[in-house]
């Protein structure tokens, strides 16, 4: 029996296999990244030699045709916007997130849905009970005879099922519970993540079936398992969101079939994730009023202009060092743009302790919203309250000037449609925004100007 296994270790980030154990990755660079794991060695007979009598010839490219009618809705809008438009027949849907962030309450409610729409949907799970997921769906509301329920972990028995029923839609919960028999190692390890992604990959292509994988994820934030396991599948989306805060946000890393700059937007309810439609207003909910410190900056995310909170605090250091401190953003941009207040500006921040967040728990990176940081805090640090009316966006470069950013059209716009009356944007914005009656519009070519309109609003 031992003649027939051997050692070999893989690497947990891209999957490169090697005979002993090294340090550094050669395929990726990673390091400490290799496991070691059992396999067993299995010997090809001459009977399952391949034949080429059925081979597949080369089609031509303008002779494949497309229907527009393709996706399949979820009728969750949030959903179908990070997906492109919707469910891709055929396609390999991965979701990570943290344990109870709501991957599986979000199936069962797609699920739900197509079941209610006609469409044969299976829920496979292999690690609640059919009892559990009966109890979360009871929460969710009622479901009819469409949707069927499997505890399973052997691929080779969920092959057979599919065979055998054809659902349009398969949920699988999740990939580190699934094993394949001629893979020795473990559920779970490197070896059974990639064979088991790879067998459920035939069947989704090979079948037509819609398949959605729920993975683990490490301390990291990363999908549990090898690297590799994102580059098989056709999605990946990732659940993020603060354990404590009610909101939750589904981030697409990479779409075959959409943007990867999507976001979904949801909160988390008794009966489940509601969709909320309007971030921007959700997220300025409790701002407080007549507060320095505070501005209110809009970031675009893929195709839609999100409107948050900027704050920050400004106080004398009581030690040699000061202190600075960014909360759902960058911290080192928060150091440059507090270099550039210092230097162009003439803001003395040395001896001051500086601390930035992002209301409501957001993790922005966007440039955009350097000139609210900027505002923020010199709002801060000179004890002026900026109206609550006015919104600032803007990239803030080395010397002080204020850069253009992308679709500064929209972002006014939703400024807007929110109740903003004045808007600080970039000078070189001015032809692409046009006129918009309703609202002022503050065009800045420099950080200063932007400064001076505010002190004259005191």
């Amino acid at each position: 029996m031992l003649k027939n296994k051997k050692t070999v270790f893989f690497c947990q980030e891209c999957g490169y296999e090697s005979a002993k154990w090294m340090g550094q990755c050669p395929g990726c660079k990673a390091w400490n990244s290799f496991v070691e794991e059992t396999v067993s060695i299995v010997k090809k007979t001459s009977g399952t030699a391949k034949t080429y009598e059925k081979r597949q010839e080369p089609v031509l490219l303008k002779d494949i045709r497309l229907s527009q009618d393709e996706r399949q809705t979820t009728n969750i809008g949030e959903l179908d916007r990070v997906l492109g438009g919707g469910i891709v027949p055929g396609s390999l849907v991965l979701v990570g997130g943290d344990p109870g962030i709501g991957k599986s309450t979000l199936l069962l409610q797609v699920c739900r849905n197509l079941a209610l729409g006609g469409a044969k949907v299976l829920y496979i799970s292999g690690e609640e009970s059919l009892r559990q997921i009966k109890l979360r769906a009871d929460r969710i509301g009622s479901f009819n005879e469409n949707l069927e329920l499997l505890c399973e972990t052997n691929l080779e028995v969920i092959r057979e099922v599919l065979n055998r029923r054809k659902p349009d839609m398969v949920v699988i919960d999740s990939i580190q519970t699934m094993f394949h028999e001629e893979v020795s190692s473990a559920p779970g390890s490197v070896s059974q993540v990639r064979e088991s992604t790879n067998i459920l990959m035939q069947i989704a292509k090979g079948m037509g079936i819609s398949i959605f994988i729920v993975g683990h994820v490490t301390k990291e934030g990363n999908v549990a398992g090898p690297r590799v396991l994102e580059h098989m599948v056709d999605t990946v989306l990732y659940f993020e969101g603060d354990r404590h805060a009610s909101y939750r946000i589904l981030r697409a890393v990479k779409n075959r079939f959409g943007s990867t700059n999507e976001i979904g937007v949801f909160e988390m309810q008794n009966t489940g994730l509601e969709e909320v439609k309007n971030p921007s207003e959700f997220m300025l909910n409790g701002k407080p009023t007549d507060s320095s410190g505070s501005v209110v900056s809009c970031s675009l995310e893929g195709t839609r202009p999100i409107l948050v909170e900027i704050q920050a605090l400004v106080c004398q250091s009581n030690f040699g060092i000061p202190r600075r401190t960014a909360v759902g953003t960058d911290f080192n941009r928060v150091n440059l743009l507090m270099a550039v207040l210092e230097k162009k500006v003439g803001v003395h921040l040395a001896s001051s302790d500086a601390y930035v967040n992002i209301a409501g728990g957001m993790r922005m990176t966007e440039p955009a919203i350097d000139l609210a940081i900027s505002l923020a805090v010199v709002s801060s640090f000179k004890d002026i309250v900026i109206p609550d009316s006015v919104l600032a966006f803007g990239e803030v470069g080395l010397s002080g000037e204020v850069r253009a950013v992308s679709m500064a059209g929209q972002r006014v716009t939703e400024a807007k449609k929110l109740g903003f009356h004045t808007v600080i944007l970039p000078e070189v914005c001015r032809t692409s925004v046009g006129k918009n009656p309703g609202i002022e519009m503050v065009y800045v070519s420099r950080i200063q100007d932007a400064i001076s309109y505010i002190m004259k609003k005191r």
